[in-house]
């Protein structure tokens, strides 16, 4: 009985110490195993044969100890090790890391399952898979890129595929304004040569008939314009030609409607528009901002400041590409200290919507600097160019205390974008103080629109969040990876590929975005390495070979003892 018992004990040590030499085998085939948790075999003992329970102490002696023999070992536990590999860097933004605890959550035939191995890449059809194709999972986004953390998704980065635009909400304005400068009191003045109306005979009012209209060319009565004719009016303002705008001219088209061209065209602000707009000194004309008609003349009076000049030229109106002979006559130009900008702002689609701003010193009072701005835009689709106006005021230290922020509204009903477009502007950064000898002078400095762009590149940041590059500057949330956690990780079934599945024992996966409720963080652009320990698997495989062959050394001298036994017989 003893020797069989000592036979079959030592013939389970081998089998034990092959399952340990069997673990580690795979913990160093493992070794170079992107995410792989190196496990441990724990061993306990099993049931002994007892001899003896011994018996209780008594008056006469101490009482003696159990005799028992031991019946072996059995596994206790295979054990997987899940403390952090080591980190490495990686050239693949793609590539991820988790620092700490949690397992990426991937979708494949059989389901969602979890690894530690980030090797990702992207699919033909742009989803973030791993080297099994498998969907790594996260939250998605809406159509205007915000996170849709309800539940998981595929997640998708179309490199080279997804375009976007930025509309302009916002516009900051720098630069400074000479509040030194002369004040602006004047405004252009300009009249036109005689308009007869060949109906009545006499000088044309605002409802003659353009097809009626003659002026005096030498002492010869010409007609200026013709029923059908197409209308292009292009002058000159602040030393540069405006864009042209055009006008057909029918049965029903009036001198109203040309002056209409014309202060449109220009961007005039009238007194009607906003009665707070500055009317010019005199200069003869006794008018406001705008185009009135009297004694066959029409007379232009524009808004003050110098850059707001403007020159009407032979040939700056015309008629199917022909000058009209209609003259004006400046009698007085705009005056004072001015400076103007050109900027560019984006609408919904990403077109470029090109704006001017002007700004005029209006008054200047004990502490106090008022400037007036004009806004324009040849891309609005109202019939004018005239945008918006306003003040910007300055105290005594040159510094904007009131009329820093405002917001005005472009029309985009021409285009396919989003109409009506508004703009908050921003002047407060503007200095109001000067060097004698410089101009004043504004500029753009900053604006949040953009103009259509193509997805390029993408970032995770440690949080998990997939931040897309745009070749037109922006920057754009496409989606963010969410980690797993368990109550237990040694429960999780091991299915291949380095990945894992629910166990009984290993609790429901609970959801988390990196770094909250005790997940890792993320590292971009790196890969955990296995956390096989060479060195220690070496010295336990050692330890394994010398066990299992004291177990063999074991049945041999059984061998050799049940030998003896037979030869009795002899």
């Amino acid at each position: 009985m003893g020797l069989t018992s000592a036979m079959n004990t030592s013939l389970n040590g081998l089998s034990l110490n092959e399952t340990m030499i069997d673990v580690l085998g795979n913990n160093i085939a493992n070794a170079g195993t992107n995410g792989f948790k190196a496990s441990t075999v724990r061993f306990q003992t099993q049931l002994s044969r007892t001899l003896s329970v011994g018996s209780a102490a008594s008056a006469t002696d101490g009482g003696t100890n159990p005799r028992q023999i031991g019946l072996g070992a059995s596994v206790s536990v295979i054990s997987r090790d899940f403390t952090q590999g080591s980190v490495t860097n990686s050239t693949d933004p793609a590539d991820l890391a988790i620092q700490g605890d949690g397992f990426f959550i991937v979708d494949g035939n059989d389901g969602q399952v979890f690894s530690r191995n980030g090797n990702f890449s992207l699919s033909a059809q742009n989803l973030l898979i791993n080297d099994q194709g498998f969907f790594v999972q996260g939250y998605g986004i809406d159509q205007d890129f915000n996170l849709i953390n309800t539940t998981l998704a595929n997640l998708s980065i179309p490199i080279g595929s997804l375009n976007i635009a930025q509309r302009t909400a916002n516009v900051e304005m720098a630069g400074a304004l000479k509040s030194t400068g002369d004040v602006a009191t004047d405004g252009t003045a300009m009249l036109s040569d005689v308009l007869t109306d060949t109906v009545t005979s006499a000088n044309a009012t605002g409802t003659a008939l353009l097809v009626n209209i003659q002026n005096d060319q030498n002492g010869t009565p010409t007609n200026l314009f013709t029923n059908g004719q197409t209308l292009s009016f292009a002058p000159q303002k602040g030393g540069r030609t405006l864009d042209p705008v055009s006008l057909t001219v029918t049965a029903t088209t009036t001198i109203s409607d040309l002056m209409t061209l014309i202060t449109d065209t220009i961007g005039i602000e009238t007194t009607s528009g906003d009665p707070n707009i500055p009317v010019p000194n005199d200069g003869g004309t006794g008018m406001a901002p705008g185009a009135t008609i009297s004694a066959g003349r029409i007379q232009l009076v524009g808004n003050t400041g110098s850059v707001n000049d403007f020159t009407i030229s032979v040939g700056d109106l015309q008629t199917n590409g022909s000058p009209v002979p209609l003259q004006f006559n400046k009698s007085q130009s705009a005056d004072g200290e001015s400076t103007g900008t050109d900027f560019i702002v984006y609408d919904s689609l990403g077109q470029a919507v090109e704006m001017r701003m002007t700004a005029a010193l209006e008054s200047r009072t004990s502490g106090q600097t008022t400037f007036r701005y004009y806004i324009e835009s040849a891309d609005d689709a109202r019939t004018g160019v005239a945008v918006a106006n306003g003040v910007i005021t300055f105290n005594g230290v040159g510094e904007v205390s009131a009329g820093g922020l405002t917001t005005f509204s472009l029309d985009r009903s021409n285009t396919a974008a989003v109409s009506p477009m508004q703009v908050t502007i921003d002047f407060s950064q503007i200095s109001g103080i000067l060097s004698a000898n410089a101009p004043s002078q504004v500029g753009l400095k900053y604006q949040d629109g953009a103009a259509p762009g193509t997805l390029q590149n993408f970032v995770v940041d440690e949080s998990g969040v997939i931040n897309g590059v745009f070749d037109n500057g922006l920057t754009r949330v496409l989606g963010q990876v969410v980690l797993a956690r368990f109550a237990n990780p040694d429960g999780l079934i091991e299915r291949g590929a380095t990945t894992f599945k629910e166990g009984v024992s290993s609790g429901s996966a609970q959801l988390a975005t990196p770094g909250t409720l005790g997940a890792g963080t993320i590292r971009a652009g790196s890969i955990e390495l296995s956390n096989t320990d060479i060195g220690k698997s070496l010295v336990d495989l050692i330890v394994a070979s010398t066990n299992y062959r004291g177990n063999a050394r074991v049945i041999s001298s059984v061998q050799q003892l049940v030998d003896e036994l037979l030869l009795l017989g002899r």
